[in-house]
Formats: structure tokens, sequence, C-alpha cells
């Protein structure tokens, strides 16, 4: 016990000393709570630790200890979460890339070799950050191209030392990982470039440019909504691809993505892959495809859901008297809270509600004309709309769904509308309460004529 106890707090010293080096002093204190830690470990394996972990507060910043599990993983974050059954610190690595790996890959010193970005726009970026601020990948391996100039400016500008490139074949040269990070209205002239990047791959190109080196073992990786892997395989003739949706919170690496990949692709580059979304969030490998498409529709599309209401609630607040400062505080603090809450205790969310709303109490009348209001209905709807629209985009059938002629194409589902309705097997329910118009906001026409 003391030995472990003594290993997790000489990681937690390294790690904070690697804070102080690269952010702040407040970042460490934010993180450190070293009184906290002590006080939850008996005082003899305390000072045990305390003693052990003396080195790495003295003397120069030395490689970081062996992980619990064996290996040298050269990336940790420090976690704390406080349980209902009280707190503790926990070590957990941010990415499962380690110094051993990296010397068996040829001595590269990222994930891979070289990453190369098409496309540089918010999404590229909140992938470049946490690739760069966590060591998984150097700046100097990553390249950007973008059709706006001022897009790569802003980029290299935040994070110097990325490469740009002036045309795609060159920014994809020598690369074994291309991020595809357009709009899909674009996806054919990038697969038109990749073509001809395989043209001029291994020699001087025509027309002066320089000899590009499309590497045959290169992987796509794409972020593009709606598109599927066949379309990539197809369009480009590059076998190693991987489908993925992250969302915008991985700007601060606290995104999710989901993600998948053809056969050809290996189970060690299926790991480097998992490496390189893992830094963003969290990362969800799915077998079949077609999650994907249902996953843009709930954590892909799902942040902009939640900031309007979140934005609903702010002029809810605003209108009622608060500031619009205090408004957005007690918001943005309570969805925080609430989320936490709910991930932390596991229980369902029906049960957190039920726990809130006290007969005929406050919460209860809010719920009441939420759900007057078809609150679930209209999230749901949302939800399907979003997902029909990524199978569109697709250039799948789209007719699925509550209400909807499943399993039958766009066109046959359209003549199937045009033949006429289909009797319900059962009648809608009615509402037990009929809706009365609010007093005092109607007024009889025919006594304001004259």
């Amino acid at each position: 016990t003391i030995s472990l106890a003594t290993a997790r707090y000489c990681r937690l010293q390294h790690r904070l000393r690697r804070a102080i080096q690269r952010r702040t002093a407040k970042v460490m204190a934010q993180h450190l709570r070293p009184l906290a830690f002590q006080r939850r470990l008996a005082p003899s394996i305390a000072s045990a630790a305390s003693r052990a972990a003396a080195p790495f507060l003295s003397s120069p910043l030395s490689p970081p200890p062996c992980s619990p599990r064996g290996d040298s993983s050269s990336r940790w974050a420090i976690r704390e979460r406080r349980s209902l059954s009280g707190g503790r610190f926990r070590l957990s690595p941010i990415a499962t890339f380690s110094t051993d790996a990296a010397a068996a890959g040829g001595g590269r010193k990222g994930a891979f070799h070289k990453v190369a970005f098409v496309g540089a726009g918010k999404m590229a970026e909140a992938m470049i950050s946490p690739l760069i601020n966590t060591d998984i990948q150097p700046a100097s391996d990553i390249s950007i191209y973008d059709v706006s100039t001022t897009a790569m400016e802003r980029v290299s500008s935040s994070h110097p030392g990325i490469g740009t490139a002036q045309n795609i074949p060159d920014c994809v040269s020598d690369a074994d990982l291309i991020v595809l990070a357009i709009k899909p209205q674009n996806v054919e002239k990038v697969y038109a470039e990749i073509r001809r990047a395989r043209s001029m791959s291994g020699g001087e190109a025509s027309g002066g440019e320089t000899g590009v080196t499309l590497r045959e073992d290169a992987v796509i990786l794409s972020i593009i909504a709606g598109t599927p892997i066949s379309s990539f395989a197809d369009g480009t003739g590059m076998p190693k691809v991987a489908r993925s949706m992250p969302n915008t919170p991985a700007q601060i690496g606290q995104g999710v993505t989901v993600w998948s990949c053809t056969d050809s692709i290996s189970a060690d580059e299926r790991q480097r892959i998992k490496d390189v979304l893992c830094c963003f969030g969290k990362a969800i490998y799915v077998d079949d495809e077609s999650f994907i498409d249902m996953s843009t529709s709930i954590s892909g599309s799902g942040p902009a859901y939640i900031f309007l209401l979140m934005e609903a609630m702010i002029d809810a607040g605003v209108h009622m008297g608060f500031s619009r400062e205090t408004a957005t505080t007690l918001v943005h603090q309570t969805l925080l809270g609430s989320t936490l809450y709910a991930m932390e205790t596991g229980e369902h969310p029906a049960i957190l509600r039920n726990s809130v709303t006290s007969p005929a109490g406050t919460t209860a009348s809010a719920i009441y004309e939420l759900e007057n209001g078809k609150f679930r209905v209209v999230i749901k709807d949302a939800i399907w709309a979003c997902y029909r629209r990524s199978l569109e985009m697709g250039g799948h059938a789209s007719n699925v769904g509550p209400g909807r002629t499943q399993g039958l194409s766009n066109e046959a589902a359209a003549a199937a509308a045009a033949a006429g309705p289909i009797a319900p097997t059962r009648s809608a329910p009615e509402s037990s309460r009929p809706v009365e118009a609010p007093s005092g906001e109607l007024t009889d026409v025919s006594k304001t004529v004259n």
C-alpha cells in the first residue's frame, strides 16, 4: 500500500512540475491540492510519499515513472473526482501512446510520422490544438492546407512550427495520416487532388511542381459528416480509411468521438488512431458504420441543442431581472453541475429529475409546462431530423424514424405517400386537459370594432 501510494504521489508531483513550467502557478494550485491528498492517506503513508516525492521537487525534470500497469506511458492526466462515498485522487492516462511504441515506430517523435490536415477550419483546429498540447504529435510533424490562406495563417500563428502547403499534394506528401476536415460538398475536389498526388508520387511532377510521395500505407481519417467510408475508398483509391464524428468540445479536450474503419487497417494503426482521437476527450469505436450517422444526431450536433437551451435559459433570467453576466453564470454552472452529478451517481435521469420535483412545487409547475409543450417530442424529432439529413448527405435512404416507411428508398416512400395515408393501428391519445387561451391576452373583436 505504501509503495502504491508513493508511486501515485510521485507521478502527481511530476505532472505538477510540468504544469508549472508550461502553464502558470495558478494551474498548479488547481490540480495539486496536496493537503486534500494527504488528508485521505494515513499519516505514515503520507510522510513516506512526501519523502519519495522530494527529488521531483528539487531536481531537474526527470522522465515520468512507469504507470501502474507497468508500461512507460508518457502522458498522464491528474483528475480529482469526489464521489458520494468520499473523493480521492485518480491518475488516468489521456493517451496510451508510450515511449516504447515510439522506439518501435522507427524513431518517430509522435503517434504518426506526419499528420496532414486538408482543411483548417474550426474542427481541424479543435483537433490540432490538443494534439500539440498533449505532445501526441509535435507541431513540426503536422502540415495543413486550406483554400483560405487566412485560416492557415490563423492556425500556424497559434501553433508555431506547423507546416503550411500551397496545394493538397504537397500537404499529404509523406504523411501516414491524412485528416479530411472539409465541407461535404467539397469532397469530390479533394478526391481528385489525392488521386493526382498518387499519380505524382515517386518523382517530379509536371509543371515544375515539387516531387510528391504519397505513402502506400497512409490512412485517411475523415471528420466529414454524412460521407460514408465507401465514398473515400472509391474516390481516392486508398484502402485504409477511418471515419469519425467528433464534436466541438474537443477544443478543450472534453469532446466525444465515435469512429469506425476498414478491415485493412491493422491493430497497431487502430491503436494509434485511437490515441489521436482520445486526446480530444473520449473515443468510442463501433464496428457498424451506421452508428456514426446516429451519433451525428446526438453527440455531433448535440452541443448546438445544449447551446440553444442555454441561450433560452439565460434570456429568461435576463427577462426576470438578472444581469446577463449573473444569468450566464447561473445557467453555465447549473448545466455543468447537473451533468457531473448525473455521471457521478449513474442514476437514470428520471430518478434524478424526480428527486428535484416536489409535489405541487415550483419544479413540478415548470415540468408541467414543458410536457404540455411537447418538450420531449420536439427534442426527439430534432434528433431524428438530424439523423435523416446525415443519411441523405451520404446518399442513403432517409425514411427512418417514427411515422416513416422504413426500408423504402426516398422515391418509393414518396410514391407510397402519394397513394394516401396509412390507417393508424390505434387512435392517437387525446389530451386529458383541453387547451385554454391565456386570460387577458385575447379580446372580443366585435366589442372593439366601434
